[in-house]
């Protein structure tokens, strides 16, 4: 504030000496009416101080105003991978898993496609709603590897004290590091990443996230599913496929496709090209959304089922739920309703970004509760609620 009191004292100040040495006051006042302005403003001590202060109020205030957006805005986009607030155990003797997977190990490699996820912030303490997840994936699919990419661990981490003992407990789950360095390399995102600037960047979180899922499936190919995905079916016959969102939007929620398609590769340029930190979904559902109307020529994707390679999936598929009607997943259901509701869905999504510290309490009977004790009923059993959420 000192700072910019004197800065703007030295500027009034040169106004007024350069109006000094210019043609005598009747000239200047006739052909630079700003000047007499300064000089009436230099004459009058208190409207002059009051002037400056004034000036330097405004300025601290736009600058108080910007970092607290930038905070408000880093703070939402790491809330939305808090979802529920769950307190697990940290080691867990694993249970039986009552799950078939074939006569050994090796029956693991009877699918060749592998189910991704990516937690991409420093979390290295899963909640409920992420074990959920990858204990639905894994027991939807026996026989395919689920890789869960986490930043926050190292490649020494002990996994066994990171509060996900759980996870290990599935022979078809592998929890890695990821090195988004390496993920991001030969690929458009390489360089765009060297130059992001963090400290300006609101969504950063969800940015990456965006960046990395694409990088997976060019990269490796495969599934690749959020972390507030609840799997109710085997998803394996979903090859290049997308999933609509609402009537004229696609989502990136979950993704399916060849490893090195050339749509993701089209994704992959549109991220770099039209990159934009600053609007939220810019780099993923609308992304998706423009590139698709782009690949397929068309200004809606309201009637697209198939395209070029490319399968759509009605909205029933992954959100049957709108992200409007979140709450829904906390309301108390009938066992018909439910089914009648997810009859033709593959998964859930529960819109954490919007129901992140939403809690439940087990035997509710609200949909969630229903649905994480038959799809992952082992992170159902052992999570404890926690009071005061």
């Amino acid at each position: 504030m000192f700072w910019c009191y004197r800065k703007v004292n030295w500027l009034v100040k040169d106004v007024s000496q350069y109006s000094s040495r210019m043609a005598p006051e009747e000239n200047w006042k006739q052909q630079c009416p700003f000047m007499n302005k300064c000089l009436e403003l230099r004459n009058t001590t208190k409207t002059h101080f009051w002037f400056k202060l004034s000036i330097c109020l405004l300025i601290s205030l736009k600058l108080v105003t910007l970092m607290t957006l930038m905070l408000y805005y880093s703070y939402k986009g790491d809330a939305q991978f808090q979802a529920v607030k769950y307190k697990m155990a940290n080691h867990i003797k694993c249970p039986a898993t009552d799950i078939n997977y074939g006569r050994n190990v090796s029956s693991l490699t009877e699918s060749n496609t592998t189910i991704f996820f990516v937690e991409t912030s420093k979390r290295t303490n899963p909640t409920f709603l992420t074990m959920c997840s990858v204990e639905s994936a894994a027991r939807s699919h026996p026989t395919t590897k689920v890789v869960f990419f986490m930043k926050g661990l190292t490649a020494r981490s002990s996994t066994q004290a990171l509060g996900i003992s759980l996870l290990n407990c599935f022979p078809n789950v592998e929890i890695k590091p990821i090195d988004l360095n390496e993920i991001f390399a030969d690929t458009p995102l390489s360089f765009w990443y060297s130059q992001l600037n963090p400290w300006w960047q609101p969504y950063l979180i969800t940015t990456i996230a965006d960046a990395t899922r694409l990088a997976i499936m060019w990269k490796y190919g495969g599934i690749y599913l959020d972390t507030d995905i609840i799997v109710l079916k085997n998803l394996l016959n979903l090859t290049n496929s997308i999933g609509r969102e609402q009537r004229y939007l696609v989502n990136t929620a979950f993704l399916a496709f060849n490893q090195h398609h050339d749509f993701i590769g089209r994704c992959l340029k549109d991220f770099v090209e039209h990159f934009n930190g600053w609007i939220w979904g810019h780099q993923g559902p609308q992304l998706v959304t423009r590139v698709l109307k782009k690949w397929c020529r068309t200004n809606s994707v309201t009637k697209i089922q198939q395209c070029k390679g490319v399968k759509m999936l009605s909205p029933e598929a992954f959100y049957p739920i709108r992200w409007q009607d979140w709450k829904k997943y906390f309301e108390v259901v009938s066992k018909s309703e439910a089914q009648e509701l997810l009859k033709n869905s593959y998964a859930v999504h529960i819109w954490n970004k919007k129901s992140h510290g939403t809690g439940f309490r087990t035997g509710s009977k609200v949909m969630i509760d229903q649905l994480s004790s038959v799809y992952c009923p082992l992170s159902y059993k052992i999570m404890s609620w926690q009071e005061n959420v």
